[in-house]
């Protein structure tokens, strides 16, 4: 049975890719000509892919697979330049490419300097594109994982990232997995941004995981197992009508995150900028050290929040996450005096 899955999927892997080589609505020329390609107009209805001038791509052999990724270096890098790095976790129904493009965090990149790594889930791994951030009871969320952060320590160990300054970024399905990557790994990085996601230990399985985004499921706590081990500080950004994933997630998750690290929650300050929509600001502290923030956006739903206008999963009007993202990134950077390898 597996070998006639193999063929048949083998089968429609090469129908595919016939079927694209093809100008959709084109008929075949006769032997010896090409049919004319389509142009297709680009309007705000039809999505752009992502221009990754600078983007490089590769393998990274993980604990249990392969994982393949977009790398993107900000222009004009000096020689012997060292520069901190930032893993995007795409959500379902999208790709590295879709990712960058909504978030335009490669332009921000470029101005900041900074390095982003985009990891790629396999559709052969999900039909949906998703991770599966859920399946830890079977243990493939913790393969997952580890597959990112082997793809990550090989970016540091072949190129001018400093692995002293690693932060993690997810979107949906890839703030879930981010979580877990940061609760597996807590002292590998300095800093984790969940945007309309789920925290670690909320969902074992699919049925759980339907519950959860549902707001249907009662928090867990996280189990600490040494006293002296820390989290990387929290970003939590979620829309508050947000209809696949409940906005009480959000909540929770800052939550979640600041009762393993004995905070408390400060004041909420409301945030407005123009005509954007305004968010709630929540910073919970541990004495004087940041453990999480969260950022409630009133009426975005499950988009990234000032993405790119015409992408799926992204909303204009939002207050920019990757700004936001990587002004806390950077904070935590200065926070943790790590050394400047530069």
């Amino acid at each position: 049975m597996t070998r006639l899955a193999l063929r048949t999927g083998a089968r429609a892997i090469k129908l595919a890719l016939k079927t694209a080589k093809r100008p959709q609505g084109a008929k075949a020329g006769k032997a010896g000509k090409r049919a004319t390609p389509l142009r297709v107009a680009k309007t705000a209805k039809t999505p752009t892919r992502a221009k990754l001038s600078s983007a490089a791509k590769g393998m990274a052999s993980g604990v249990h697979q392969g994982r393949r990724y977009l790398l993107f270096k900000p222009p004009n890098m000096g020689r012997g330049e060292s520069l901190p790095l930032v893993a995007m976790l795409h959500g379902c129904m999208q790709d590295a490419q879709s990712l960058a493009a909504s978030t335009r965090m490669n332009r921000l990149a470029s101005s900041e300097r900074f390095m982003v790594l985009y990891p790629q889930q396999d559709r052969l791994s999900n039909l949906q594109s998703c991770w599966n951030w859920y399946e830890t009871r079977t243990g493939r969320a913790q393969r997952e994982a580890d597959s990112i952060a082997a793809a990550i320590e090989h970016v540091c160990a072949s190129q001018p990232a400093d692995r002293h300054k690693v932060a993690l970024v997810g979107m949906s399905a890839g703030a879930g997995l981010a979580s877990l990557l940061a609760l597996r790994l807590p002292g590998r990085f300095l800093a984790v941004v969940m945007h309309s996601g789920i925290a670690p230990g909320q969902a074992s399985s699919y049925a759980t995981a339907l519950r959860a985004m549902g707001g249907r499921a009662k928090a867990v706590a996280l189990t600490r197992t040494n006293a002296d081990q820390h989290l990387p500080a929290l970003l939590v950004i979620q829309g508050s009508g947000d209809s696949i994933v409940a906005s009480i997630n959000g909540t929770q998750s800052a939550q979640i995150w600041a009762d393993w690290e004995g905070a408390l929650p400060g004041r909420v300050h409301a945030v407005r900028r123009g005509k954007r929509f305004a968010a709630d600001i929540t910073d919970y502290y541990a004495g004087e050290r940041q453990v999480a923030t969260l950022c409630m956006v009133h009426g975005l739903g499950h988009a990234w929040s000032g993405g790119a206008a015409g992408q799926p999963y992204s909303d204009p009007l939002g207050p920019d996450a990757s700004r936001l993202a990587w002004s806390f990134i950077k904070k935590q950077i200065a926070c943790s005096g790590a050394p400047n390898l530069a």
